[in-house]
């Protein structure tokens, strides 16, 4: 007996991330936007709230092109590097020594699925 096998839709393909993932990153884009830290990219830093705007700024066209699927995948997509240059990102807090965004962002997400029902 065969298998038979779906093709996939055009409504797939467009599918939104799932909201669940959705509030998870915007929980951590809020709780990088409230650290006080600062963020450096291509070489300049930033405040808190400006980091929050441009990771926004890239998760909504990640959004745009079904191209988040889980947190993991904003934090390497968005949250690691520039797109443009390919230079990681920094992030800065104030008495600690700078560390790559991706690791910031990692602890931030663990930090928040501890802490949340």
């Amino acid at each position: 007996m065969g298998v038979l096998l779906a093709a996939p839709t055009a409504n797939a393909a467009e599918a939104a991330t799932p909201a669940q993932i959705a509030r998870e990153i915007d929980r951590l884009i809020a709780a990088l936007g409230a650290s006080g830290c600062q963020f450096q990219r291509n070489g300049r830093w930033y405040d808190a709230g400006e980091a929050q705007a441009h990771l926004r700024k890239k998760y909504a066209w990640l959004r745009k092109r079904d191209m988040v699927a889980s947190s993991e995948q904003f934090i390497e997509r968005a949250g690691s590097e520039s797109s443009m240059s390919g230079k990681p990102y920094q992030v800065r807090c104030p008495g600690r020594p700078a560390v790559v965004s991706s690791s910031w962002l990692t602890a931030k997400l663990a930090e928040l699925r501890r802490t949340s029902p």
